[in-house]
């Protein structure tokens, strides 16, 4: 499928204290979440977590805005009472939702390794809910953000080689709770925002079809072919920041991401109205 090759101008940048951004913000419902705009005439990209993709792949060369995307998707889900856990094996991509209501932030491989397997848990419970009462809508959305996440599923991998004992499995149940999250994750309102290369290694060649939005920014041809391969040809990519093709379907939608700084994401969250139009 040929990607959009709309000409039409993409905003130069777009900041929450961009007039009238603010309130389209807050006028969208609350199971999607903005991603940025597209060209001059064409509707925001965004979202959809009830009805369209209940996880998000986010992947771009170093500085072409990865975390910056995890962080505005994040805020979003925040200010509508979701949860959310973050693993940041570098320790400091995500320094705005240190002390943030409602987040649980991990920063060595041990604890993203607990994380990872209580949210398996937390699965199970919602499954049961589900079970009992036919529906989840009480349970507040809760939200993985995966930064660095195919260095860190390497390392999960060596981590539970080290640890396991002779009658565990012999798979890490990290990795294998992150499998379970990614294909049943939609139901129980669990969604994974997942930052870096697709290592289909330890998760499994399938996984990439659970992520229908795909947003790739500075990323090679080799890059699109494995975790976009239904468009061709590949588009060009850009070096202006924030500038991205988000995949959806079979359409790549070029598109201007919206860059909240540290914190104005974490103002989002509580409420806050930080900056001026």
């Amino acid at each position: 499928m040929l990607w959009n090759k709309n000409k039409s101008t993409l905003p130069e940048l777009l900041r929450l204290t961009d007039t009238g951004l603010r309130e389209q913000l807050e006028a969208m419902p609350a199971s999607q979440a903005l991603i940025g705009l597209g060209a001059d005439g064409q509707p925001p990209v965004s979202v959809d977590w009830d009805t369209e993709s209940p996880h998000v792949l986010v992947c771009s060369a170093s500085g072409g805005g990865t975390s910056t995307t995890l962080r505005t998707l994040a805020a979003q889900l925040l200010h509508y009472g979701a949860h959310t856990v973050v693993l940041d094996l570098k320790r400091i991509s995500q320094p705005w939702a240190m002390g943030v209501d409602n987040v649980t932030y991990c920063r060595d491989i041990e604890t993203i390794h607990d994380a990872l397997v209580g949210l398996r848990t937390e699965l199970q419970r919602r499954t049961a809910h589900i079970d009992q009462y036919g529906e989840c809508d009480d349970l507040p959305r809760l939200t993985v953000l995966l930064e660095v996440a195919h260095h860190t599923l390497r390392q999960l991998t060596r981590y539970w080689d080290k640890v396991r004992q002779a009658n565990d499995p012999k798979a890490s149940p990290a990795v294998d709770a992150l499998h379970e999250l990614l294909f049943a994750g939609r139901a129980a309102r669990m969604h994974v925002l997942f930052g870096g290369q697709l290592d289909t290694t330890p998760l499994g060649a399938m996984v990439r079809e659970q992520f229908s939005t795909v947003v790739l920014g500075r990323v090679t041809t080799r890059t699109w072919g494995r975790l976009a391969p239904q468009i061709h040809p590949a588009p060009k990519s850009s070096t202006h920041p924030g500038r991205v093709h988000v995949v959806q379907g079979a359409t790549a939608h070029p598109a201007q991401v919206l860059l909240m700084t540290d914190t104005e994401a974490a103002d989002w969250v509580s409420g806050v109205q930080t900056g001026t139009p």
